[in-house]
């Protein structure tokens, strides 16, 4: 069933879990998330971001994913990531999308505030909850001349000024150490800082650059206060893998090489939503 990502999140908190949100570029995308979600009972996320617009127009996967959402027996969001086009995160609630992120962090604080609270009347007007960003997170957001990632670091206090002029967001994404992409090293994580936000701003936070953490650290991000946790480079690098290996064996129709990469794909999500979820505690190794 399709809800709103303030929904998600409140089923989170309930919890003290954290709900996973995965980008869907293709159709076996969304089908390994969704079949996933309903083999372990849990709520998800589908998310569509504005930079595989390339890859999959917003216009042609959107309905699919909204469509997919509503038939779904777990509770989904619709979810449109990093939204850096005004027209573009209307477009998406027009179609239906339950939640949006605007990302102005590229921005001052000043015009980052100003179409955040734009953004926010437009859930508003359309049903949809918003989420939000303050500081950077690495990757492909900041470019390949990245300074001292401490210094894109997000200001608690900056966070609160944020959330209390803005009045309209949802959930925060904020920068603690993760970086969008494939990591060559494991990453450094500033719980402290996560704590620090949560207590301030009252709100769900979200981690970006999700994929790559080790389940430790995914633990304790959560316990810090993550309720969201955006998840796709190693579920893309699990359908890449299986697929060189299936093409060893020969197949005939591309068909077979899709589906393939998409059972490839869900049973990596489902190791990812069984420690997002904290549904067992067994080591995950391929996540």
């Amino acid at each position: 069933m399709l809800v709103t990502l303030k929904e998600i999140l409140k089923y989170a908190e309930e919890n003290k879990c954290a709900i996973g949100s995965f980008n869907t570029p293709t159709l076996e995308n969304i089908m390994a998330t969704l079949e996933a979600a309903e083999e372990l009972n849990v709520p998800v996320i589908l998310m569509h971001a504005e930079i595989h617009e390339e890859y999959a127009p917003l216009d042609i996967i959107g309905p699919i994913m909204v469509e997919m959402a509503k038939k779904s027996s777990q509770k989904v969001c619709v979810f449109l990531d990093h939204g850096t086009s005004i027209n573009y995160i209307e477009r998406a609630l027009e179609l239906g999308f339950s939640g949006v992120m605007y990302d102005g962090s590229a921005l001052s604080y000043e015009e980052n505030l100003k179409n955040t609270i734009v953004c926010g009347e437009l859930a508003k007007k359309y049903g949809a909850s918003l989420e939000a960003e303050i500081g950077v997170i690495g990757g492909r957001e900041a470019g390949d001349k990245r300074e001292d990632a401490t210094k894109m670091y997000t200001n608690p206090e900056d966070a609160l000024r944020f959330v209390n002029e803005a009045k309209c967001i949802d959930a925060l994404a904020c920068s603690f150490g993760t970086a969008h992409g494939i990591y060559k090293s494991q990453p450094k994580l500033d719980f402290e800082r996560i704590v620090k936000i949560a207590e301030l701003t009252k709100l769900p936070l979200v981690m970006h650059g999700g994929s790559g953490v080790s389940k430790e650290n995914y633990l304790t991000t959560i316990d810090c206060g993550i309720r969201k946790i955006n998840y796709y480079s190693y579920a893309g690098k699990a359908g890449v893998d299986a697929t060189r290996e299936f093409l060893n064996t020969n197949p005939t129709f591309y068909h077979e090489i899709a589906y393939n990469a998409k059972n490839a794909m869900k049973e990596n999500i489902k190791e990812a939503m069984k420690v997002f979820n904290k549904i067992s505690n067994q080591p995950f190794n391929n996540i």
